[in-house]
C-alpha cells in the first residue's frame, strides 16, 4: 500500500527528539503547541504512542487550525515507484485518505484516545465537530486526487472494531465520510476496500450502508468476533469479503488441521466475492509451507 498525497503544513512546524528509547513530537502553530510521546519496543521494532497530543477543548482548536492551514497536494511517486519495481509481482493498494483512515478513527487512535474522545463527544461537541469538519475537508480533497491515479482499487486502514467504537459513533461520525470516498471512486469506476481487523459483528450492518466494495480482514475469535460466512448475513450481496483464516489457527494448527479448517471456511462462505486470506496479519513463526498448502488447496477446490 502507499499514500498518494503530500501534506503541506503551512505555518505548523513539526519537530522530533529521541532520548533513551522515548520519542517526543511537537506540533507548533501560532495558536498553540501539541505534544505526542512514543516508546520504542525492540521486540516489535516499532514505536508505540504513549501520550496523545489532544487533551483539552483548546487542543482541538489547535488541531483544527493545523488542518485548516494545511494544503493537500497529489504525489503519486511512491505508487509509480512501486509499479516500476514490482510490476505484476505485487498488489499495490493506494490509501484513499489523508489520515489513512476516517477522521474520527484517526482522532481515536492518533490524536485523542478512546476514553478522552468519548468524553469530548459530550463535553465539547462543538469543538470536536469543527475539528472533524476541517479534517474531513482534507480527506475529501485527498480522495479526489487519489481517484485520478490509475489504480483500480483503494483501501483505508480503519481498524474498525466495537472494542473501541460503538455502532452509533460509527453511524454519526464516520459513515458519511466513507460514503463520500465511495461515491468519488465509483464515479471513476474504481473500488473501495475497508480494512477492519477487530470485532465487527456489531458494526457490519452500518458498514454495509456506506457503499464500500469489500471488507478486508474478517476474523473469527479470538482476533475478531465473526466468521466470514456469518458476515455474509450482515452485509449486502454487493460487498465482498477478504480474510477468513484466524491468525492463531494459522500459527498453531498442523497441516491436516489447517487443511480441514480452510476447507470448511471456503465451503461455508462460498467462492463468490470472497478472497481467502489470513485475517489482519500473519503471526511470526508461520511456515511458508502452510501458505503453499493453502494455495494448492484453493486451486483444487
Amino acid at each position: 500500500y502507499c499514500t498518494l498525497i503530500k501534506k503541506n503544513y503551512g505555518s505548523c512546524t513539526i519537530s522530533e527528539s529521541v532520548k533513551d528509547g522515548e520519542k517526543q513530537v511537537l506540533y507548533g502553530t501560532p495558536v498553540g503547541t501539541l505534544e505526542s510521546r512514543y516508546v520504542y519496543t525492540p521486540q516489535g521494532n516499532t514505536w508505540f504512542l504513549t501520550k496523545h497530543p489532544v487533551k483539552s477543548e483548546e487542543d482541538y482548536k489547535i488541531l483544527t487550525y493545523m488542518n485548516e492551514d494545511m494544503a493537500i497536494t497529489p504525489d503519486f511517486s511512491k505508487y509509480e515507484a512501486g509499479i516500476k519495481a514490482m510490476g505484476d509481482e505485487a498488489l499495490l493498494m493506494p490509501i484513499i485518505s489523508s489520515e489513512m483512515k476516517s477522521s474520527f478513527q484517526s482522532l481515536l487512535e492518533n490524536w485523542v484516545g478512546t476514553e478522552e474522545l468519548t468524553y469530548a463527544v459530550y463535553d465539547y461537541p462543538d469543538a470536536l465537530e469543527e475539528c472533524l469538519g476541517a479534517m474531513q475537508k482534507n480527506s475529501k480533497i485527498a480522495a479526489q486526487y487519489a481517484a485520478q491515479c490509475d489504480a483500480e482499487s483503494f483501501i483505508f486502514w480503519e481498524d474498525s472494531s466495537t472494542g473501541n467504537l460503538s455502532p452509533s459513533f460509527f453511524r454519526d461520525y464516520i459513515a458519511d465520510e466513507i460514503s463520500t470516498w465511495a461515491d468519488i471512486l465509483h464515479d471513476n469506476d474504481k473500488y473501495l476496500i475497508h480494512h477492519a481487523c477487530g470485532q465487527l459483528r456489531g458494526l457490519l450492518p452500518e458498514m454495509g450502508k456506506t457503499g464500500i466494495d469489500m471488507v478486508e480482514s474478517i476474523s473469527p475469535p479470538p482476533t475478531g468476533d465473526i466468521c466470514s460466512y456469518e458476515a455474509r448475513e450482515l452485509l449486502p450481496e454487493s460487498v465482498g469479503l477478504i480474510g477468513g483464516i484466524e491468525p492463531t489457527v494459522l500459527l498453531n494448527y498442523n497441516m491436516d488441521e489447517l487443511s480441514s479448517y480452510v476447507t470448511e471456511v471456503i465451503e461455508k462462505t462460498g467462492k463468490k466475492k470472497f478472497i481467502l486470506g489470513n485475517s489482519d496479519s500473519c503471526p511470526p513463526g508461520v511456515e511458508i509451507e502452510k501458505f503453499k498448502m493453502i494455495s494448492e488447496l484453493v486451486r483444487e477446490m
